[in-house]
């Protein structure tokens, strides 16, 4: 009987290390189809300029020597804007303001028009980039957070992983891609600046810029900036500010501008 037992215990043992053996393999395999390297970039400040401290930041862009801002409005009191900006000054030399029932988000601008997303309400507006008088409005499902353009597609996110590839005359989605680092789906992805072929990004909460490959929707490279206030700009930490947000590029200096929301600067990156 106890020859027995043994038997069957030692055929357990044996099963049990196969067993474990195999999770082992699998969960290697696994690792090997997901994980890989990111490159970490460094960053370096050419210039710093005045930012208004009451812009909630949400839509950066650079066209023509000059910055555009779109911004939020969390109380809803009428202080959502588009606005064309002074970099040296940071006053804004041309504003519109949304009705009270919208919360900025997210702008791009494309075929001399410029295109702003809101936050929950669902619409698209666009306007002449000239005059910023209203063309029309476009309507969408889900929130709208960060936008830029390839040239020809609108991009915008919504919070998730997934950024969406629309028709910048009719607004409809002709292709999703989804976006992923090494550890798996990559979400809350915030203001957006297509350059050369790859998107960046803001990561919501985070001092974090991703590089993403527009082909494969994988972070290649992430830049880590959570000691740049701490470095030129220590005394926002002493204020009511929010997380970095915006990305502009200007390909005439191959540089990036990099603000946040209520913060008293805007970088200019190398």
């Amino acid at each position: 009987m106890c020859k027995t037992l043994n038997k069957y215990f030692l055929f357990f043992l044996f099963s049990l290390s196969l067993l474990s053996c195999k999770n082992n393999q699998q969960e290697e395999n696994n690792k090997t189809k997901t994980s890989y390297d990111v490159q970490q970039l460094r960053y370096h400040v050419i210039n710093i300029y005045p930012h208004n401290e009451n812009a909630f930041t949400e839509g950066l862009e650079w066209s023509n020597g000059f910055l555009y801002e779109g911004t939020g409005d969390t109380e809803y009191t009428g202080n959502s804007k588009l606005a064309k900006v002074d970099v040296k000054t940071g006053k804004d030399l041309q504003k519109i303001n949304l009705a009270k029932e919208y919360f900025g988000e997210g702008i791009t601008i494309l075929n001399n028009k410029i295109y702003q997303l809101t936050y929950k309400e669902q619409k698209c507006f666009v306007y002449d980039a000239n005059t910023f008088k209203l063309i029309k409005e476009f309507s969408y499902e889900g929130e709208g957070w960060g936008m830029t353009n390839d040239g020809q597609h609108i991009i915008m996110g919504n919070g998730s992983n997934n950024l969406y590839y629309r028709n910048p005359e009719t607004f409809a989605i002709v292709k999703t891609l989804s976006v992923s680092n090494q550890y798996g789906p990559l979400g809350s992805i915030n203001e957006l600046e297509f350059v050369n072929g790859f998107i960046y990004a803001n990561v919501w909460t985070t001092f974090k810029i991703v590089k993403i490959d527009t082909n494969t929707g994988k972070v290649v490279a992430e830049a880590n900036l959570e000691d740049i206030l701490v470095k030129y700009a220590p005394d926002d930490l002493n204020r009511k500010i929010d997380v970095m947000n915006g990305i502009a590029y200007d390909s005439t200096s191959n540089h990036f501008f990099i603000t946040g929301k209520y913060w008293s600067k805007l970088f200019e990156l190398e």
